[in-house]
């Protein structure tokens, strides 16, 4: 889970004032994780973010616009918005999205055509 408070103190503004190819670089490495860690694609993010396309600098544009808003903590605070988006989505489509397998109904279902053909005269 990102916490904007972390992610904003390690760039506040008097530190690094301007966007830059030190930021770019870390929030690339930040988002590859992230998206791995939230079981997202920067499909999912580009769709958040409103992007042009789903590629690396065109997220990075955006961020990059956010960081011209407010610096580093209003591209944390928009960073955390969408994984709360991401949960309640989650949370709204039951069970089945939740499952750490997405795969497990799929598996009950050749158990069963197993056991099915096992009794087979």
């Amino acid at each position: 889970m990102l916490d904007a408070d972390l992610i904003a103190g390690s760039h506040q503004a008097a530190d690094m004032p301007t966007w830059s190819t030190d930021i770019e670089n870390e929030l690339t490495q930040l988002l590859k994780e992230w998206l791995k860690q939230q079981n997202r694609t920067q499909a999912d993010l580009r769709r958040s973010l409103k992007a042009a396309s789903t590629r690396m600098p065109a997220l990075l544009e955006v961020l990059e616009h956010e960081h011209s808003q407010g610096g580093m903590p209003q591209v944390a605070s928009r960073l955390c918005e969408i994984e709360a988006a991401w949960k309640e989505e989650e949370n709204a489509a039951g069970p089945l999205m939740n499952s750490a397998d997405p795969f497990n109904q799929l598996d009950l279902l050749l158990n069963e055509i197993r056991h099915d053909r096992s009794n087979e005269p």
